[in-house]
C-alpha cells in the first residue's frame, strides 16, 4: 500500500469521524430532550436546560477534573506512582538549583512576554485603525498572519532565522547574517546564556505569534469607544498621542486586561517553541517543558505531576482573575 493511499485513508477515517461525532452528538440532545418531554410539565422548564448543559459538564469532568485530581494525588507517590511519599516530590524540586533557574525562566516569560503582546497589540490596533478600510484589512491580515499557524510551524521558521552554519560553511541565518553586514561576528545565538539571551530570542517567537490575537481583540474595543469622548478631547486641544493615552485606553482597560491575563496563561504553559528550538538546553526549560522532560523521558510519575500540581497552582489566580475581568465587562456592558 503506497503512501497516496494511507493518506487517503486517513482523510476519509477523519471526515467519518467528523460526520459521526455531529451525528451522535444531535442524537444524543434528540434524546434528552425527548425523555424531558415525557415529564410532567412542571419539571420540563426546570430540567431541559439541564439536560443540555449535562453532556458537556460531564464531559469536563472525566477530562478535566478527574485528570487534574488524579495528577495532584499522583504527586505525592514515587516515581512509580505507587509508593506514597508525602511531599517528598516538591522538596525534591524545590531544593533543585536547575528547578529554581527553571521557574525564573518562567518568571522572566511572565514578566516581559505578556506586556509586550499587549503593547505591539494595542499599538498595532491604534495604528491599523486609522489608516482607511483599505490599508487596515490589508495591514491587519499581515500582522494577524503568524496566529494560523503552529507553534511547532513558527519555531522552525524562526529556528532558521537564528541558524549559526559551522564554520567554513555559508552564512543561511538571517539575524547572523545581518549581524555580520554590520561587521559582528556571528554567533550560535540560542546557546548564549548570559543575561537569558537566548530565552529572550524564544519570547520573541510567542510575541510573533500572539501580537495578531491581541491587536483584533483591542482594535475592535478601540472601535467601540464612544466618537464624543474623543471629539470632547480634540475641542480641548489634545492631540493624537495625548487622546490615546487619556481617553481610549482608559476606555479599553478591561479588554487590554482580559487579552493580557489570556497571555500571561498562554506563556505559562508554553512547551511548543521550547520543545522545537532548544529541547530544553542551554538553560531555557520552563515548567512546562520540564513536566515533559520529567514524565515522558525520566518516567517519572511523582515528580512530574508536582511540577504540573506547581504550574496549575500558579496559574489557577490568573484563571478566577481573568473570570472577574470578563464579568466586570459584562456589567458595563
Amino acid at each position: 500500500m503506497g503512501r497516496s493511499e494511507f493518506a487517503f485513508s486517513d482523510i476519509f477515517v477523519g471526515i467519518g469521524a467528523i460526520i459521526l461525532g455531529i451525528v451522535a452528538s444531535w442524537g444524543l440532545y434528540w434524546l434528552l430532550n425527548f425523555l424531558v418531554t415525557r415529564l410532567p410539565a412542571k419539571w420540563q422548564e426546570k430540567l431541559r436546560a439541564f439536560s443540555f448543559v449535562l453532556p458537556a459538564a460531564v464531559l469536563l469532568i472525566l477530562i478535566s477534573v478527574l485528570p487534574l485530581i488524579q495528577t495532584v494525588a499522583w504527586s505525592f507517590f514515587d516515581k512509580h506512582a505507587k509508593e506514597f511519599v508525602g511531599f517528598e516530590n516538591y522538596t525534591t524540586i524545590f531544593t533543585d538549583p536547575n528547578f529554581l533557574g527553571i521557574l525564573l525562566n518562567n518568571f522572566l516569560w511572565v514578566a516581559f512576554v505578556p506586556a509586550i503582546t499587549v503593547g505591539f497589540g494595542l499599538v498595532f490596533a491604534n495604528l491599523s485603525n486609522n489608516v482607511g478600510p483599505k490599508r487596515e484589512k490589508v495591514m491587519k491580515s499581515l500582522i494577524f498572519m503568524p496566529m494560523s499557524i503552529s507553534f511547532v510551524a513558527a519555531a522552525t521558521i524562526w529556528g532558521y532565522a537564528y541558524d549559526y552554519p559551522p564554520p567554513g560553511r555559508p552564512q543561511t541565518g538571517l539575524v547572523n547574517a545581518i549581524i555580520e553586514l554590520f561587521g559582528g561576528q556571528a554567533q550560535p545565538l540560542l546557546t548564549l546564556e548570559g543575561g537569558h539571551l537566548n530565552s529572550f530570542l524564544l519570547m520573541i517567537v510567542v510575541i510573533w505569534l500572539n501580537a495578531g490575537f491581541s491587536m483584533v481583540m483591542l482594535s475592535a474595543a478601540i472601535k467601540a469607544v464612544p466618537e464624543e469622548t474623543i471629539e470632547a478631547a480634540r475641542i480641548d486641544g489634545a492631540g493624537p498621542f495625548k487622546i490615546f493615552l487619556r481617553v481610549i485606553v482608559p476606555q479599553v482597560r478591561g479588554t487590554i486586561m482580559a487579552v493580557f491575563i489570556t497571555t500571561v496563561i498562554g506563556v505559562m504553559k508554553v512547551f511548543d517553541v521550547i520543545l522545537a528550538m532548544t529541547g530544553g538546553n542551554f538553560n531555557t526549560s520552563v515548567l512546562g517543558y520540564e513536566y515533559y522532560r520529567m514524565f515522558f523521558v525520566e518516567s517519572n510519575v511523582g515528580g512530574s505531576a508536582a511540577v504540573v500540581t506547581v504550574l496549575c497552582v500558579l496559574i489557577a489566580p490568573l484563571m478566577w482573575l481573568q473570570i472577574r475581568t470578563a464579568r466586570h465587562q459584562e456589567e458595563i456592558r
